[in-house]
């Protein structure tokens, strides 16, 4: 197998958690190469490279941000992946039920590896004006993403504490937006304050946004809030650390196999990275990654 690991995760648990890593693997008897590059960019063409050479595995350690670039180099593929949660928010990992610790889980998937314990379980493709882009949990595409946008803009504070403070800052701002909807081929225009295209329940360090969501049934949960006022909203959003924001009213949810979002003004994110503007396209691929898990 190949390892990656991004050192600045977790504030520094990302190094710490990559030295457990190697030391179980290689205690383990486990065949690897540590392929981490100076930065994301050379990190993704290594496990790329990787992938296509024919490696059977690839294990990162970090947060959903490494989980989704090396996500993007084994999806639709037999390579299968191993995740070693040493991130802020680790939602992946965790609606995953994947080990915590980075021992365990790097004993996870040698286990798995050595044992060919494989499971497989559903990707999202989302097509965009820049191409085609893979994503595990959760397509952020309202005010969830306009938080990540300027949120992503700040180099202080980092880790937990940005997050709630750009709410804080663009709650007071943020209006409600005009929404074009396609599920599975059904138009559906309605003004919105959130939109959400989930595979997973949770996103943004525990907001179970999505609750009911699995990652292998196939498809995508579309949660939207709206048309819902700001001062209902404000009311209302704190609730997702519950899913409780489920109860309101205004709130509803859309399963569909192929979604399209489109509103203008609008970047989105997905398992915390940025994909693009708006229209987007994502549709579930049932068993596009395989996991080094029982």
């Amino acid at each position: 197998m190949v390892v990656a690991t991004n050192p600045r995760s977790g504030a520094g648990r990302g190094r710490a958690a990559a030295q457990a890593v190697l030391e179980v693997l290689a205690r383990e008897g486990v065949a690897f190469d540590d392929v981490t590059g100076a930065s994301a960019a050379v990190s993704a063409q290594a496990l790329a490279d990787a992938v296509r050479a024919g490696v059977d595995a690839v294990v990162v350690c970090g947060g959903d941000g490494m989980v989704n670039l090396a996500l993007n180099a084994v999806a639709d593929t037999p390579v299968a992946l191993g995740i070693v949660p040493a991130g802020t928010g680790n939602d992946i990992a965790r609606e995953l039920g994947l080990p915590a610790g980075a021992v365990a889980a790097a004993g996870v998937a040698a286990t798995a590896l050595a044992g060919g314990r494989r499971r497989r379980v559903d990707a999202v493709r989302c097509t965009g004006e820049h191409g085609s882009r893979w994503f595990a949990g959760v397509l952020a595409a309202g005010f969830d993403a306009v938080v990540n946008e300027r949120a992503n803009g700040w180099s202080w504070p980092r880790g937990r504490a940005r997050y709630p403070l750009a709410v804080a800052r663009e709650l007071p701002m943020f209006r409600e937006r005009r929404y074009v909807l396609e599920l599975d081929g059904e138009r559906l225009e309605t003004g919105a304050m959130l939109v959400a295209v989930a595979n997973a329940p949770a996103y943004g360090g525990g907001m179970r946004i999505s609750p009911g969501s699995s990652f292998d049934d196939g498809l995508l949960d579309v949660v939207v809030a709206g048309p819902i006022s700001r001062a209902a909203f404000v009311r209302v959003f704190p609730r997702v650390f519950s899913g409780r924001h489920l109860e309101h009213p205004q709130v509803s949810v859309h399963r569909a196999r192929r979604v399209v979002v489109e509103s203008p003004g609008i970047v989105g994110y997905a398992d915390g990275e940025r994909f693009g503007p708006l229209p987007l396209t994502c549709e579930a691929v049932p068993g596009a990654l395989t996991l080094l898990a029982p």
